[in-house]
């Protein structure tokens, strides 16, 4: 029999770490998806390192909102037993891992943002994700610089790499914009101190991609067009199939623990 959804008290603060929590579960199952597959082995472990820390800091993002709500629900059911809408994870971080580029890419442009983020929440007048963002940052440091390495090798390599990783940028740069977008109930926690305005963070954020882009010599599109959408819970197809695989156990056996 399958398990049934959970129901969720979506006060700002508790959405508004699901949001970052559903960041990171979602990306790092994607990551945890190239484990035995990845071009070479020092990669394979790399990939499946940076999956690892960014389930780490899911669990703790989840276990806190489950917390701040104050229900019946801990990070089991928040990761396990939502149905898709209730998802508020970026469109960037569900879409397929692709070629080894796309993936790369993808973890270039998130981890650049994600690097910022997580120094500038350091400050939260939140003692706990203030704690949570002091264990991430140092995390997606590492992300940043591996992934921008590999854009540059890429970029810069064969004339294949080179047009894989161009494909790359111009297929993904449409869900970047969603990143820096402040969702409803979020402005009383930037105002309170508590949560971080990601406008504040586009210019270096952009710095950053741009000075990647000319080692890699890549270019960034001009379109200036935005894909939005998975802030507010409307998802590609892709996440409904992520889901499907990711949730299997618990839908399945209610209960379940290691």
């Amino acid at each position: 029999m399958m398990v049934a959804n959970i129901q969720v008290s979506e006060t700002p603060l508790v959405l508004y770490t699901l949001r970052r929590a559903d960041d990171a579960l979602i990306l790092g199952h994607r990551l945890s998806e190239w484990s035995g597959h990845a071009p070479i082995l020092e990669e394979d472990m790399a990939l499946s390192n940076m999956a690892l820390d960014l389930l780490g800091q899911a669990r703790e993002l989840f276990s806190y909102a489950a917390k701040v709500e104050g229900k019946n629900n801990d990070e089991d059911k928040l990761a396990y037993l939502r149905e898709e809408r209730q998802y508020r994870n970026l469109l960037l971080v569900e879409r397929p891992n692709g070629d080894f580029s796309q993936t790369m890419v993808r973890q270039l442009f998130y981890s650049a943002f994600a690097d910022l983020y997580w120094r500038a929440m350091m400050k939260s007048s939140d003692a706990t994700l203030a704690a949570i963002a002091a264990k991430s940052e140092k995390e997606s440091a590492y992300h940043l610089r591996h992934a921008s390495e590999w854009v540059i090798r890429l970029g810069d390599g064969t004339e294949e790499s080179h047009r894989r990783a161009q494909a790359a940028i111009d297929d993904l740069w449409a869900l970047t914009g969603e990143m820096f977008s402040v969702e409803s109930g979020e402005r009383g926690l930037i105002d309170a101190g508590i949560a971080v305005d990601p406008e504040t963070l586009r210019a270096q954020w952009r710095r950053t991609i741009s000075d990647v882009m000319i080692e890699a010599t890549l270019a960034l599109p001009t379109n200036d067009w935005m894909q939005q959408g998975g802030r507010s819970g409307r998802h590609s197809e892709h996440l409904g199939y992520l889901l499907s695989e990711l949730q299997h156990m618990q839908r399945t056996y209610q209960g379940l623990t290691w």
